[in-house]
């Protein structure tokens, strides 16, 4: 009963809201606490995060039976799976560090202010010896493991947040 509670209506969604900014947020807290520089693959997860957590706000304000809401919903599973390609990638990359040149690359914010936008997903999409260093784990997960179970987890919600709501 009280979960059907807390799931139902703006409350599910606030929660897939909060839910998405907080993993913002811990990955900041990680960021600063061990002293780590993120790479272009980690910022760009973070920034899925935040268009997810977005589509799960506007998610709390419109009516899922709707037309608006099916998009909505649909908004956020295809931003749970573009987030769950990156942080797919990411730990390829990782796996596959030994084939990696290992070169810094350029950092992201160059690649925002020097390349075409074209260019600029190219390179982060290949990714540089920075994206295959593995400098934190949590029970023995990377930071792409961890983002790649709460994106697929985020997309069943969206989907769980449809079916309960959507009547």
């Amino acid at each position: 009963m009280y979960m059907q509670q807390l799931f139902s209506g703006k409350r599910g969604y606030l929660l897939g809201f909060i839910g998405s900014f907080g993993l913002v947020g811990l990955a900041l807290w990680i960021q600063t606490r061990y002293h780590l520089e993120p790479c272009p693959l980690c910022i760009t997860q973070r920034i899925c995060f935040m268009v997810l957590g977005v589509m799960f706000l506007i998610g709390a304000f419109v009516k899922p039976a709707t037309l608006f809401g099916r998009i909505a919903t649909l908004a956020q599973v295809l931003a749970a799976l573009v987030g769950a390609g990156w942080a797919l990638r990411h730990w390829w990359i990782q796996a596959h560090k030994e084939n990696m040149v290992v070169d810094c690359g350029v950092g992201f914010d160059y690649m925002f202010q020097n390349f075409p936008l074209k260019k600029m997903f190219t390179l982060i999409f290949r990714g540089t010896g920075d994206c295959a260093t593995i400098d934190w784990t949590f029970l023995g997960l990377t930071i792409p493991q961890l983002s790649l179970i709460a994106f697929i987890g985020f997309g069943v919600y969206a989907v769980y947040l449809f079916r309960v709501n959507g009547k």
